[in-house]
């Protein structure tokens, strides 16, 4: 038993190495300069302004040196300009902007809250397709790649906030989903950036994680696969090349499994998305992350931690942290008497119910009227961004909320 899983394990290894390899020869061929990113070809021309709205394209440097893309949408479809304060949206792991402009406009977060009257930002985070650039460093450099979800709360959410601040003169609400909402667990824990958020709406919120019922998902942080990865010296993972299939496939042929509907098994049976949209959605997601990111995370399942990662060495942690272990990001220290909007879903296999409790157990001296809890049972992680009934079950609310503060 012990050494087919070896083997197993050099198999996947090898695909990665696959991965890494085409990775490399697409970045080559390609120059990621600001003059080759084709404006004809952003979001704005490619989703927004295709369905009727006014769209403006944005660069935001973050203090280590990434240039992220971002999109606003200053009005309404008919034109009317935003008369409600900026909402700043922030995309969870795999994904990109893209995301929240998927179904139609009816159907959009971006959208939505744009014919809701509210003057949108959407942000493209770190290493994904419009968001390559970065002032010294390429994709091809290894410490391009050197970042966890810590510098993303550290670096890219406190950039792209202060950016819309300095734009609008106005404090934003903040919507984020999965690894977007730990971002701002992560930033409000340590009481920052107060002074320019009204409030936070956060779905399928990610902070506790050993419960999660994803044994897919937990065999991957329990194995360790990324660790290895990483000290093989692959520090990019991507699943959009056709080789990402290939290591797609091999997972489901190693761990046996039918994997027709391969994000099932990672986020739970989502209840309400369009099939038909699935090639839509495969031919923008999912997005590149770095392999240190995916160790970061399984750390936090294994145990049961929230904390800066852990360089596993002690002379390392000394080295960056001025102590042996990594510091822990202590929820509770979120102001009380900051609007917090949590929706999350009874079938949602990484934003699970048992974890989520935790969470609330975190924040129950949160004022009352200052939390405010939607919760659905039928739905799943990736309900919360692509389902076609989301404005009615969770979009609606969390207008409501914006509205109220």
């Amino acid at each position: 038993m012990a050494s087919s899983r070896v083997i197993s394990l050099l198999s996947i290894l090898l695909l990665y190495i696959t991965i890494a390899q085409g990775r490399k020869t697409l970045y080559t061929s390609n120059d990621f300069s600001a003059s080759s990113l084709d404006p004809n070809d952003g979001i704005c021309k490619t989703m927004v302004e295709t369905q009727g709205y006014i769209c403006e394209e944005h660069k935001v440097t973050t203090e280590d040196g990434y240039i992220l893309s971002v999109q606003r949408l200053p009005a309404s479809r008919s034109g009317v300009k935003a008369n409600k304060p900026p909402v700043l949206i922030q995309h969870g792991l795999f994904c990109d902007a893209v995301i929240w402009l998927f179904n139609s406009p009816d159907e959009s977060l971006g959208f939505i809250l744009a014919d809701s009257g509210f003057d949108v930002w959407l942000v493209n985070g770190r290493g994904t397709k419009y968001s390559t650039m970065h002032t010294s460093l390429s994709p091809n450099d290894k410490a391009y790649w050197d970042w966890s979800w810590d510098e993303l709360a550290s670096y890219d959410l406190p950039a792209s906030v202060q950016y819309v601040y300095n734009n609008t003169g106005q404090k934003m609400h903040y919507a984020g989903h999965s690894q977007g909402t730990l971002m701002a667990f992560a930033t409000l824990s340590q009481g920052q950036l107060l002074n320019m958020l009204r409030s936070a709406a956060l779905l399928s919120p990610i902070a506790h994680m050993n419960q999660i019922s994803s044994k897919e998902t937990k065999l991957g942080a329990d194995l360790f696969l990324a660790n290895d990865i990483y000290w093989l010296g692959i520090r990019e993972f991507s699943p959009i090349e056709d080789v990402g299939a290939k290591f797609l496939d091999g997972i489901c042929h190693t761990l046996n499994l039918n994997c027709a509907n391969l994000m099932a098994f990672f986020t739970g049976p989502n209840c309400c998305i369009n099939s038909s949209r699935i090639d839509f959605y495969l031919e923008h997601e999912p997005q590149p992350s770095s392999t240190k990111n995916l160790i970061h995370f399984s750390q936090m399942i294994r145990t049961g931690n929230i904390a800066k990662y852990d360089y596993d060495d002690q002379a390392q942690n000394v080295q960056h942290y001025g102590q042996r272990v990594p510091p822990t990001y202590d929820l509770t220290k979120i102001p009380n008497d900051f609007p917090l909007f949590l929706g999350y879903g009874g079938k949602d296999q990484l934003s699970d119910v048992q974890d989520v409790k935790v969470l609330l157990n975190d924040l129950q001296d949160h004022d009352a009227n200052k939390l405010v809890l939607e919760f659905n049972q039928d739905y799943a992680h990736a309900d919360f961004i692509m389902s076609v009934s989301a404005k009615q079950d969770v979009y609606d609310p969390m207008i409501a909320f914006f509205n109220n503060q």
